[in-house]
This record gives C-alpha cells, sequence and structure tokens, in this order.
C-alpha cells in the first residue's frame, strides 16, 4: 500500500547503497535507481548526495527518511491491527542464517511454518555469524538465527536451543575409542577449523582460550568455509575437528565418522536476533512464536 518510492528510498537511505538496497528488495540496481529518482522528481530537490562510489543524505533527503520512518511505523501498527481482527497471515521475509543452521536446523522449521502457513513467502540468506548480526544490523533482514554470542546490545536476542559440540575423527583413528577427549589430546594432532567470522570457530576459540591461556597450541593444518568440507577433510584422515553433533547425525549412522564428548563439555546456544522494534509485521510475530515453539518441542535433538 506504501508509495513504491518512498519504501524503496527508505532502504536506500538506511543502507546507505543501492547495491545493498536492490538485494534487500530483490530488485536490480538499475530499479532502485529509477525508483529514487522519480521520487527526487517529485520533490524537485536531490535526495542524497553521490560522490566517489559513496552515498549520504542532503538534508532534504534526511527529512524525507525521518518521515517516511514514521509513516512505515505507522503503517505497521495499522497492518498488524487489521490482521489481528481478520486472522489473515500472509507476506514476505528475509531471514539469515549461519551456515550450520541454515543447513541442519532451518529447513525442517520453515518446513512445518510453510505447511501451516502457505501464504508466507520466505527468503532466506547464508553467511557466518558475523555476516549475519551485520544484515541485521543494516536491516538488510528481518530476522537472523545464528550460532555465537552477539555483542551488540541494540539488538534483541532470544536464545532457541543448545547445541552440543564434540570432537570428530575418522574409525580407526588412534582416539576413536574414547569417551572423551581434552585440551591436551586436541592439540597432539592437525587441527581442521572453520574460517575466521564463523560462529563455530569463535566458539570453540573461547571455549579453548577459559581453558589454555595460548590458542595457538592448536595445530591448525587447514580453514575451511562449511561443515560439510570440515566433515570430508576429517572422512579423509587429514586431522581432527570440533563440530556441531547435529551436523554429523548422517555419518554417524554411515559409521564414516566418530564423535568423541569434550572434557570440559561444551554447549553453545542457536539464538534468533532482531532489530528492536516497537511494531512488526504480524508475519514476523507469527514466525517468531512459532520458531521459539518449535525450538522448545526440539531442544534436545542431537545431544546425549
Amino acid at each position: 500500500m506504501a508509495d513504491r518510492r518512498l519504501q524503496v528510498f527508505h532502504t536506500v537511505a538506511r543502507l546507505l547503497s543501492f547495491t545493498k538496497a536492490a538485494e534487500s528488495l530483490h530488485m536490480t540496481q538499475p530499479a532502485v535507481t529509477f525508483q529514487v529518482r522519480q521520487l527526487e522528481d517529485y520533490f524537485n530537490t536531490r535526495l542524497f548526495d553521490r560522490t566517489h562510489n559513496r552515498i549520504s543524505l542532503t538534508d532534504a533527503g534526511a527529512h524525507v527518511y525521518e518521515y517516511a520512518a514514521r509513516i512505515f511505523e505507522l503503517y505497521a501498527e495499522m497492518e498488524n491491527s487489521v490482521r489481528a481482527m481478520t486472522g489473515e497471515i500472509s507476506g514476505s521475509l528475509t531471514i539469515g542464517a549461519s551456515t550450520t543452521i541454515a543447513e541442519y536446523m532451518l529447513p525442517a522449521l520453515l518446513g512445518d511454518f510453510k505447511v501451516k502457513y502457505p501464504d508466507v513467502n520466505i527468503h532466506l540468506k547464508v553467511s557466518n555469524t558475523e555476516g549475519i548480526v551485520s544484515m541485521v544490523e543494516n536491516n538488510a533482514i528481518d530476522l537472523g538465527v545464528v550460532e555465537a554470542p552477539v555483542a551488540n546490545k541494540n539488538l534483541v536476542v532470544e536464545i532457541c536451543k543448545a547445541d552440543q559440540l564434540v570432537a570428530i575423527v575418522p574409525p580407526g583413528h588412534p582416539e576413536a575409542d574414547r569417551s572423551t577427549l581434552t585440551y591436551e589430546d586436541l592439540v597432539k594432532y592437525p587441527f581442521i577449523c572453520r574460517e575466521e567470522g564463523s560462529g563455530t570457530r569463535e566458539v570453540i576459540n573461547e571455549y579453548l582460550s577459559k581453558i589454555k591461556d595460548n590458542v595457538d597450541d592448536l595445530n591448525i593444518s587447514m580453514e575451511l568455509g562449511s561443515p560439510e568440507a570440515v566433515k570430508g577433510a576429517v572422512e579423509a584422515g587429514m586431522g581432527i575437528s570440533v563440530v556441531s553433533r547435529a551436523t554429523i547425525q548422517k555419518e554417524l549412522k554411515l559409521g564414516t565418522l566418530v564423535a568423541i564428548n569434550l572434557e570440559p563439555a561444551l554447549e553453545r546456544p542457536f539464538s534468533f536476533v532482531h532489530q528492536k522494534q516497537k511494531f512488526r509485521a504480524r508475519v514476523m510475530e507469527e514466525l517468531l512464536e512459532f520458531a521459539q515453539k518449535y525450538c522448545e518441542e526440539h531442544k534436545n535433538d542431537c545431544i546425549d
């Protein structure tokens, strides 16, 4: 219902990037530029200063942005009120998830949500935890689901469920028959880990630093960008690793990997993260409520 030109302008102004706005709105960049220029023509003034591939709001642009924010807040309030009266749940949502969650938790959750609310369209973006938090901060996504602590106190963080991390080795490894592994055991072997910025990497580093002052004692032989790559390297005998138990259910059944509990044990929360907003779209409220209930029902999955 709201003026499309104003929606596009508001997104560009919020992100200060035509490229990011186009991605967020699922539009081409020329289409975004066209909508902004139409609004500038309407007001007969420039709303952005464009210099050296960077943009900033003009005084007029800042004025329009302030009013646009108020308009969209009122619009969200009106939409929630009417949808609450009619019981209709529809619309679009963009969710971001770190790799482990996107591959091993969200498919079932979103599948069940889609069955209940078939008129809701969901777009999923996958990145590491650092990237997802950045998208939430920039309002590029409506909701993030991450696997590491979130430092930004201006964001709302709600714990979904606990995730257990375990050491993995291939069958026949010298440690394969052990029930637990300690830090001293881990440093004996080449260690395969996720890339910098990964939630799994961050949690492991924090865990090890509490046990030992010098995490650099780990013999890191490879840094890989996905759980599948890490598992493949361990299966090939290239080293050991620490991963979420939720990611290795297939390999445990096939017998291609052995999971060993850590001593002390290591758990982390999977968490929802989103902006603090007085009024959210009704569909966002329903997804949050549904996801929280889903996580409560599955909180003990894959945890011994």
